[in-house]
């Protein structure tokens, strides 16, 4: 719970780093944006549309849809597992539970984001490569 508020704290204050400590714990709390060489071909930006869906949403109806899937963490996304690879998923791709979305590379270590129901992947909100905070719209499955 501390490391998120202090997270949260980063995000509004714009600092790139926090370290507190208390009664003998400490804990720092960092955010880099860095580019790196993994660069696999970008992610299609375009929604699978039914007749009776709404021409577009707007970025603050999304992150309040049903089957919106939310960033767990701060981080980098990758699309694939390694560069050159194929996406883990595509619009339009079946997931099931569990299923690996993406990868968020946070401080070093590689995140896999899970699939949290089953579904189809409508919308894919997020770039390979893009900058991710915290509670951020990663895609809907519906």
């Amino acid at each position: 719970m501390l490391i998120r508020e202090l997270a949260e704290l980063l995000n509004e204050t714009g600092l790139t780093e926090i370290e507190i400590e208390r009664s003998g714990l400490k804990v720092r709390v960092a955010r880099t944006v860095q580019m790196t060489a993994f660069s696999p071909a970008p992610v299609a930006q375009q929604a699978v549309q039914r007749p009776s869906d709404a021409p577009s949403a707007a970025p603050a109806d999304l992150a309040n849809h049903p089957g919106v899937v939310k960033s767990p963490m701060v981080g980098t996304a990758y699309m694939a597992p390694e560069p050159g690879a194929s996406n883990f998923v595509e619009i339009g791709s079946r997931v099931t539970e569990g299923q690996t979305l993406m990868i968020i590379e946070a401080m070093k270590t590689m995140n896999h984001i899970p699939a949290p129901r089953a579904g189809t992947i409508t919308r894919v909100l997020v770039e390979n490569s893009q900058p991710i905070e915290f509670g951020e719209p990663l895609f809907i499955i519906e």
